[in-house]
């Protein structure tokens, strides 16, 4: 049997309805500089909401509220590895952002303008379906 792996995203909105796009450094090991949303893979055994929480803060310093689960996508990958993302929508009352070594910069943007940034087909699929 393949390996099946779970991601998690988390697309954070602040108090202005604006959302959190990173951009992924050039040495990220997929999509090196695109753009992006906060989180990242699930340990083996980890709780999902505990993992995404951890995700977020570790990658925006930011904590979040109203984390809620809005979509699903699956997929499998050039490599053959069958991978499961799980999207949050979630609430923040900070603006101010503390990046990780794997992102290089941030902007909050509406919907409509993170889709005209450089991002993957499945990031976008997520914003269409925030609509």
């Amino acid at each position: 049997m393949g390996k099946i792996s779970v991601s998690q995203k988390a697309i954070i909105f602040n108090k202005e309805c604006k959302i959190l796009a990173l951009y992924r450094s050039e040495t990220a090991p997929s999509r090196p500089n695109t753009w992006d949303f906060p989180g990242g893979n699930l340990d083996f055994g980890e709780d999902t909401t505990k993992g995404i929480l951890r995700e977020v803060k570790e990658e925006t310093g930011l904590d979040i509220k109203e984390l809620t689960i809005f979509d699903v996508a699956s997929k499998i990958d050039k490599e053959g590895e069958f991978w499961v993302t799980i999207v949050y929508k979630a609430k923040t009352n900070f603006d101010k952002v503390v990046l990780s070594f794997e992102h290089t910069k941030f902007k909050w943007v509406t919907p409509e303008e993170f889709l005209e940034l450089e991002s993957s087909e499945t990031q976008k699929r997520f914003i269409n379906n925030l609509k």
